[in-house]
């Protein structure tokens, strides 16, 4: 029995070569596999399929089936699986089989946080034998690492390091259950790829065209950065101070995409590249900042692709074949929700799909639509690149269904023509000499000037808030002409704004449409006179006491009133912008 954990990614995969013999005199037709509770519930994929004898399987696509079972009385603590074999063994026949077994969030970092230029550690506690419902002859255990460097690992027994390779055995004649704790602690700096999230939208048109959205919720995973982040070490040296953190992702699309976009929160991102060849399409996504240990990101990728190469037609039904998974590799997804949205009109859906999950029926409502667009939703938890094999949905539509909308348009075009020219015949004119229409242009101007007034203040509290940035800096350097060299000027500027605000203010308390508000407008101008006093007086201690060479516990003492006051009198400013610029 030979068995080997690559741990060359933060996905887990664990291989057992398995041959498998019976001594017993009845006819075997089933084998057991164990995993222990806290293996299974990390558990993402499981695959046992026949060996050859002609190499390894490069994946585990062909398995055999396996059925979860709770047997009595064998083990508390263990998770069964049942794996039908391919042909029952009898006395004395053997089989080859491969398991792979596939698991996720078991490799912790340790420590939990890292600094920025250090490396990231990471642990593995598993169990060095094969744990076996039945007697072991022989096994090996090979542990796969990224690389050579290794912090520590547990020895047993017959145990050799080679490069970046732990080899355990090979062992004799294990008894059922068996098992020894090992630790291996080593260096992986690569970043843990976890989507906490990921809805991709799979939206089918006749008119020639699958359209794919896919909104990440994306979390790195591993060591937490201690203390504050430089964003000027890692310009210097992205690879030394940030050897764990990632500021790029590749996402590999289908064949044949077209109109790919990517944005985020905030809106479209220019920093990505995207190539192209007659098999593939890529696309490499530069995210705003690099995302150290437990940081998160947020973003959209979309595009369109040729409908004739996903959608075909089989005994009067149409079926959509696609691929289920990201187009991120080695991308660990908690929460994968897949959405096909089929065209208004179809019915009979069905899915077919090589691994269980949930799926439900909705409805969406897009332009155009009378009754809404059917979507097949599937919901899988714990996917892993494994579970990224094609699925199908199939379902039946009408070709007299495609005319729905363009006679939808026709009839729409038709009736916005006769309402243009009822509209071109027809006096809706308003005089602009009517009351109403004077008082329309009455609060329009006094809105305008409200906002004239929230200008000037945004414009003074973001002085101040450059001159109390000085005196930070003041405190760190002690450079007292730096600080009077930028306070002279704006103070100045400070004098100039708050002149400005007068016919602002004579404006609206000669306004009877700013009747309501003008007490609150005089009442934030007031406010903003005091606090530039307050501030200007507390500047001046501040640079009467650097002049006197005062400690800075001194310094403190002196300030603390002003401090005070400057703070309570600016959330006032505050309240009162926000009232304002709610009634505007």
């Amino acid at each position: 029995m030979f068995m080997q954990i690559d741990l060359t990614s933060h996905i887990v995969r664990i291989i057992s070569t398995l041959k498998v013999e019976n001594e017993g005199n009845g006819l075997l037709s089933d084998l057991l596999v164990a995993l222990t509770d806290q293996e299974a519930s990390h558990l993402a994929f499981l695959s046992v399929f026949q060996n050859e004898g002609k190499g390894k399987a490069k994946s585990p696509k062909a398995s055999l089936p396996i059925e979860v079972l709770e047997p009595e009385g064998i083990h508390p603590h263990l998770t069964f699986y049942s794996v039908s074999l391919p042909r029952g063994l009898f006395k004395g026949e053997t089989l080859t089989l491969e398991v792979w077994a596939v698991f996720t969030h078991i490799l912790k970092p340790f420590p939990k946080q890292v600094p920025q230029g250090d490396p990231q550690l990471i642990l593995l506690e598993d169990s060095g034998y094969y744990l076996s419902p039945y007697a072991v002859e022989s096994q090996t255990l090979t542990v796969k690492l990224p690389d050579a460097r290794i912090e520590s690992y547990t020895e047993l027994g017959k145990t050799k390091v080679r490069g970046s390779e732990i080899r355990y055995g090979p062992y004799q004649n294990q008894t059922s259950f068996t098992e020894f704790p090992i630790s291996v602690h080593f260096e992986y700096n690569k970043p843990l790829l976890v989507a906490q999230k990921l809805v991709r939208e799979i939206e089918i048109s006749h008119w020639g065209n699958v359209q794919i959205t896919e909104h990440y919720n994306l979390i790195h995973g591993g060591a937490v950065l201690k203390g504050r982040y430089s964003r000027l070490d890692y310009q210097a040296s992205p690879h030394t101070n940030a050897a764990s953190a990632f500021s790029r992702l590749v996402a590999s699309l289908h064949r044949g995409a077209h109109s790919v976009y990517y944005r985020d929160e905030i809106g479209n991102i220019s920093t990505s590249r995207l190539r192209s060849d007659s098999q593939k399409t890529e696309i490499e996504i530069e995210p705003r900042f690099p995302l150290f240990g437990g940081w998160r990101t947020f973003f959209t990728i979309g595009y369109g692709l040729p409908l004739e190469d996903y959608l075909f037609e089989s005994e009067g039904k149409r079926f959509l074949n696609f691929s289920f998974g990201s187009s991120i590799s080695d991308l660990v997804i908690n929460e994968l929700i897949v959405k096909v949205v089929l065209p208004e009109g179809s019915s009979g859906i069905s899915v077919s799909i090589p691994f269980p999950v949930e799926q439900w029926q909705e409805t969406k409502i897009s332009h155009l639509d009378i009754s809404g667009r059917p979507v097949m939703v599937l919901r899988k938890t714990n996917v892993v690149p494994e579970h990224n094999q094609h699925f199908q949905v199939y379902y039946e539509f009408s070709r007299f269904s495609m005319l729905r909308e363009p006679l939808m348009l026709i009839i729409g075009f038709f009736f916005l023509f006769v309402a243009s020219i009822a509209y071109t015949h027809a006096d809706l004119s308003i005089s602009k000499s009517s009351p109403s229409y004077l008082a329309k242009l009455q609060k329009d101007e006094v809105q305008i000037k409200l906002q004239q007034l929230l200008n000037i203040i945004s414009q003074c509290l973001a002085i101040h808030d450059g001159l109390e940035a000085s005196v930070q800096e003041l405190s760190k350097t002690g450079d007292l002409q730096a600080f009077k060299t930028e306070r002279k000027p704006a103070n100045s500027l400070l004098k100039e704004l708050l002149k400005e605000l007068k016919p602002l203010l004579l404006f609206l308390q000669s306004s009877p449409q700013a009747a309501r508000i003008f007490p609150k407008a005089d009442d934030l101008v007031a406010k903003e006179q005091e606090l530039l006093e307050k501030f200007t007086t507390k500047h001046s201690i501040i640079v009467d006491c650097y002049e006197r060479k005062l400690s800075g516990r001194e310094i403190e003492n002196r300030v603390a009133p002003y401090q005070q006051k400057t703070t309570a009198l600016r959330q006032e400013i505050d309240n009162l912008v926000d009232y304002i610029d709610g009634a505007i």
